[in-house]
């Protein structure tokens, strides 16, 4: 019987969200936080395909304040160029092949508040989508209506003669109360082109008109002002507080949203979103349902749908209905309040709209039976409205967290959490030679922790969840800062636990860890030296007998280092074809790495899933794999039973077992992989990692999600005859666990669960659900592991930022 021993004790804080955007393609979502790293996320119709495929770890000195994702010409990438401004002043550009943060206007002095992009430069004209300062282009997808209204479909909507400029240009709204224009074309950088008249007030939001002949600025000052883009002359302005709560200097305009029927949104610091006619500045309609600030704006594909989101942690629909009102010499149709929906615990700082393009997974045909329930989980939900093709809206802000919600059935379905456990801690669990004590390595942002890990038994208190067995205690044997407080990026640690080595932003750096022999538990950090020239690594990982330390350095070339004598053993070059020593490095950065048992093999990860298996005795590359499925590797590694098998997960959920030494699919992935059991395909959340049992005899693995664990072993049967049990798309008994009270009655569950097990014939696939974010699990033993998880609550009372004060009746 395995026994799981759970530790809760982690220092985890993540940090919020300041920015959104998404890709030309709508296929990613760019998410950059407020500790400078920038995160791409795949849109995906279904929970196991929200992958996070990138983390770019930028300048942490430099607060990003706006995102734009400019759509290319046909020489640039199909996703386009990410710019980012900052406080600063400065504009960066994300380079996402080399994961690096490109600086290409350094600092005008004044802190940059927003950017816009104009809209795109094409021979036939699309529709334009301008978003919180992002240009997008998507069609009417004839969706019917939520709420049974009449969808207003692209012929009722007045659309404005296309005047496209050459040049895509970006409007930088300034603290000085400049908009300055820099003018880009493909893969050249930005070129200043001129300014608009300085007015009083700082410039915090700006847009693009969709015909690009107007822009549309909103100050600190409580002005929104139409400029022309090519004469820089005012056409008009307007006076915010007319139709909100507030008036004077105090209004701060924060989003400006610019629709194709002639509308211009804004939204302000009373909380108020208003409707004008963009033709003459004329006020519409006017709404104050925020309780606070409103801080961002975003409008569906078909322009009929417009949300804000506030420092209330509100999300809120306007919808465009029958009912019109009359302008100066025109009738317009009246946006009308439909709803809010608050799933954010703190201030929601951005929003933006994607259309998944992923492989969706087919729903199974028969009828299931329902289950009463006294209230039905958000998570199942989420499968109803998420196919491809059909847009969502995506939110952040000051709790870390992202969620997704459905644009065209925003008033049926609840939010779906796409990141349980925000910016995860990254772990490695070893049995060191110290007396055989588990040691765990806790990666934080700017140090690196050495814990031993100690088991007792005993009962949880009634925040936990999922599998019990008792409970693990760590010690700080060692902690060791990053130098200058640079951002760690990777790091690992030997098998014998005397060695451990991170890199920063700058080089990768070598200790070893040793117990003074005047004290039995005091500890000593040495620094080892590394060869010089060395640039800093995306990933590292040691031999299996400790002598050592391989790294994937930026320069995309892989180094094999002995630690003893610090010298440089071999290099590789990733290469798709037969490799050669004149081979130059083109391959997209290596991301994970992983060791087999024996020393003789490592598989190697890009960013994008492909993999280069290299043979360490040999010293060549044996295998390039290319990506599986079209989908990302998650977690992956050798078993300790077959050294020669290197199993991994997908960000679709898939299992592969390969056999290395032949260059081809194992037996068990050409029977199993593409027939898993319906339960296991449904498995709740992306899978982050896996672990084997350290034993050479055993022939199972642990794979776990934010959200649940499985076991899953290869040497038993796969029982697909289960789908019978699944309700909503989960299993019963997983959703018997994950509610059950934590107290005496759970280990009573769990043997139920097992008893139930045996009664079904069910040997393989066993899961166990969580209740808390789980930020990793390893084994300790054959028969046991330790758990790491951290209940959210206690994570949110760590944030700098205060929640959403919520008042409760009777208080």
């Amino acid at each position: 019987m395995l026994e799981a021993y759970r530790a809760s004790s982690v220092d985890w804080k993540p940090t919020p969200v300041v920015a959104l955007a998404t890709s030309a393609d709508d296929s990613q979502v760019a998410a950059a936080r407020e500790d400078g790293s920038l995160e791409i996320w795949l849109v995906s119709p279904g929970s196991v395909g929200w992958h996070r495929q990138l983390t770019i770890h930028g300048d942490s000195n430099s607060r990003v304040s706006s995102l734009v994702w400019c759509r290319t010409g046909s020489r640039g990438s199909s996703s386009g160029r990410l710019f980012s401004c900052s406080i600063d002043g400065s504009v960066s550009e994300w380079d996402l092949f080399d994961l690096k943060q490109k600086t290409v206007i350094e600092s005008i002095g004044v802190a940059i508040w927003q950017m816009a992009v104009s809209p795109y430069n094409d021979k036939e004209p699309k529709p334009q989508k301008i978003e919180n300062g992002y240009v997008d282009e998507r069609l009417d997808n004839g969706i019917d209506d939520d709420d049974g209204e009449v969808e207003d479909d692209s012929e009722s909507v007045e659309l404005h003669d296309p005047s496209y400029m050459e040049d895509v240009c970006l409007a930088l709204g300034c603290d000085d109360g400049c908009v300055r224009l820099y003018t880009f074309s493909d893969l050249e950088d930005l070129v200043y082109k001129k300014s608009l008249p300085r007015v009083s007030g700082r410039i915090l939001s700006v847009t693009w008109s969709p015909t690009a002949n107007m822009i549309y600025s909103g100050s600190s000052d409580g002005f929104i002002r139409c400029w022309d883009a090519l004469s820089c002359c005012e056409i008009y302005r307007i006076t915010i507080g007319l139709g909100g709560l507030g008036s004077g200097p105090e209004v701060c305009v924060w989003s400006l949203l610019a629709l194709r029927s002639g509308t211009l949104v804004s939204a302000d610091s009373t909380g108020s979103v208003q409707f004008w006619d963009s033709q003459h500045g004329t006020l519409l309609q006017a709404y104050s349902y925020h309780k606070g600030d409103a801080n961002a704006l975003a409008v569906s594909p078909n322009h009929n749908r417009v949300f804000s989101a506030g420092s209330d942690g509100q999300v809120i629909l306007y919808k465009l209905s029958d009912e019109t009102v009359y302008g100066d010499d025109k009738e317009m149709k009246k946006w009308v309040y439909i709803r809010n929906v608050r799933a954010h615990t703190h201030d929601v700082r951005a929003l933006t709209v994607a259309v998944p393009v992923s492989r969706e997974d087919s729903l199974p045909d028969e009828k299931v039976k329902r289950v009463r329930r006294r209230k039905k989980p958000v998570d199942f939900s989420y499968g109803k409205w998420a196919h491809t093709g059909v847009p969502m809206l995506i939110s952040a802000g000051d709790d870390t967290k992202l969620f997704a919600y459905s644009v065209q059935e925003f008033t049926k379905f609840s939010p779906h959490d796409i990141c349980p456990a925000p910016q995860r801690l990254p772990f490695q669990l070893v049995r060191s030679g110290f007396d055989q004590t588990p040691l765990l390595l806790v990666q934080a942002p700017y140090w690196l922790d050495i814990l031993s890990v100690r088991t007792k038994s005993g009962t949880f208190a009634s925040k936990a969840s999922g599998p019990s067995g008792g409970l693990a205690a760590t010690g700080l044997l060692a902690r060791v800062k990053s130098k200058a407080s640079r951002k760690i990026i990777c790091s690992a640690l030997s098998s014998s636990g005397e060695l451990f080595a991170y890199s920063d932003q700058v080089k990768p750096n070598l200790f070893e860890l040793k117990r003074r022999e005047d004290a039995k538990n005091l500890w000593n950090v040495t620094k080892k030296e590394l060869p010089q020239r060395l640039s800093f690594v995306h990933s590292m990982v040691f031999s299996a007998d400790s002598n050592r330390l391989i790294m994937a350095g930026h320069d995309r070339k892989i180094y094999v280092v002995d630690v003893r004598s610090s010298e440089l053993l071999h290099t590789f070059t990733p290469s798709r074809e037969e490799p050669s020593d004149e081979i130059s490095p083109d391959e997209p950065p290596i991301t994970k790495m992983f060791t087999s048992s024996d020393g003789q093999w490592l598989a190697a990860i890009n960013c994008f899933g492909d993999v280069y298996v290299y043979n360490l005795e040999l010293q060549r590359q044996h295998w390039f794999i290319s990506r599986l499925d079209g989908a990302s590797i998650t977690a992956g590694g050798f078993p300790p039973l077959n050294s020669n098998v290197l199993v991994f997960t997908t960000s679709s959920n898939q299992v592969y077992v390969l056999d290395v030494e032949a260059k081809q699919l194992g037996d068990w992935s050409m029977r199993n992989t593409f027939s898993l059991p319906k339960r296991f395909q449904e498995f709740p959340g992306e899978v982050i990692g896996l672990s084997f049992p350290p034993s050479s005899c055993s022939s199972s693995v642990i794979i776990y999600s934010a959200r649940a664990m499985c076991i899953i072993d290869f040497g038993l049967p796969v029982d697909r005859e289960d789908d019978m049990e699944l309700t909503n798309g989960r299993d019963l008994t997983l959703r018997k666990l994950h509610y059950t009270p934590v107290n005496g009655k759970l280990k009573r569950s769990l043997k139920a669960y097992e008893l139930d097990t045996k009664q079904n014939s069910r040997k393989n696939f066993e899961f166990f659900a969580f209740r808390d974010p789980l930020l990793f699990v390893g084994h300790l033993s054959k028969n046991s592991i330790l758990v790491i998880d951290k209940p959210w609550m206690e994570v949110v009372k760590t944030l700098e930022a205060a929640p959403v004060h919520r008042h409760i009746f009777g208080t």
